[in-house]
């Protein structure tokens, strides 16, 4: 599925449109403010990997500067935002299904971690002023094939949530071979690292003891253990071992905002901005990106044992 959703905003982006859309954006005031809060709320109804896989590239096309402050708060807006919700992000929709819990219930528990960095993430955002690089452009022309892509990520959402089948995202495929290949040149590198992440897990529950039950051990240990296998696999591991399942929902959300394996979508954050035409000074963006996911990770941590 993450492969399909790659290929519609591959196609998504050589079309035009997304262009298009951030000649739109970069015109109004509060640029910043407006892309974190638009991702931290858009992460809760469309999923984490969506949001960021529209709205990176989308950022990245603006013609302002400190784009790469705006991507680093855009990937902690879409990991805390997309905890709110229990589909917001794979590991949450695993932990309310695992456990047979109560919406209500899942929501208040998290409640706290999510809403206390959207109001860090509007401060922050507030403090990044932007200005507009002197190029001249010409209001850029979307191809007829943008049309059939918004469909498709249309489509990739439903199937996501589980209203349509999975069996439609083929379509999109079929689509590109047919009509459009350059859309299949996605990070492919990126696909087999998930994979490898999933292969990790399933080793390291031979090394676990059979039961954790001690609330801040399970806690620590599953956000230490997103930092090497990631936030998905680290919950689906430690899963097995517990019921305790606040702290885990805890720890692999505060995980989520570490290094770069801390969740997926961090890891696709950074490999869509290296990857990108318009960016040149990685190094910056690397060590920007590392410190203040790191303290992102280390204020959650606090702020888990202040309130349990």
């Amino acid at each position: 599925m993450l492969f399909v959703l790659f290929v519609a905003v591959t196609g998504l982006q050589k079309s035009g449109l997304i262009i298009r859309i951030a000649q739109s954006i970069e015109k109004g005031r509060f640029v910043p403010l407006k892309l974190v809060i638009v991702t931290f709320f858009l992460s809760m109804l469309i999923t984490i990997d969506v949001t960021l896989i529209v709205i990176v590239p989308v950022t990245l096309s603006l013609n302002i500067n400190k784009k790469e402050l705006i991507v680093i708060l855009e990937s902690l807006a879409a990991n805390t935002g997309s905890s709110l919700m229990p589909f917001g992000n794979p590991q949450n929709l695993f932990i309310y299904w695992f456990y047979d819990l109560r919406s209500e219930v899942f929501i208040a528990t998290i409640a706290p971690f999510a809403l206390s960095f959207l109001g860090l993430l509007i401060i922050a955002s507030l403090f990044i002023k932007t200005n507009h690089i002197i190029q001249k452009k010409a209001i850029q022309k979307i191809n007829q094939k943008a049309y059939y892509y918004g469909v498709f990520l249309f489509t990739i959402i439903l199937t996501i949530l589980h209203i349509l089948p999975a069996i439609m995202a083929v379509f999109v495929v079929i689509f590109a071979i047919i009509f459009d290949r350059k859309a299949l040149r996605v990070d492919y590198t990126l696909l087999i690292t998930f994979l490898l992440f999933f292969g990790i897990a399933d080793n390291l529950q031979m090394l676990l003891i059979p039961e954790i039950n001690h609330s801040g051990h399970v806690f620590l240990f599953s956000a230490l253990a997103s930092q090497i296998i990631s936030n998905v696999p680290a919950t689906l591991l430690f899963a097995e071992y517990t019921q305790n399942w606040q702290a885990l929902l805890w720890g692999a959300s505060a995980g989520g905002l570490g290094g770069l394996f801390g969740s997926m979508a961090r890891l696709i954050v950074y490999k869509i901005y290296v990857r990108h035409e318009s960016t040149n000074n990685t190094t910056k963006f690397t060590i920007l990106f590392l410190i203040t996911g790191y303290l992102a990770m280390f204020l959650s941590i606090g702020l888990y044992f202040i309130l349990y």
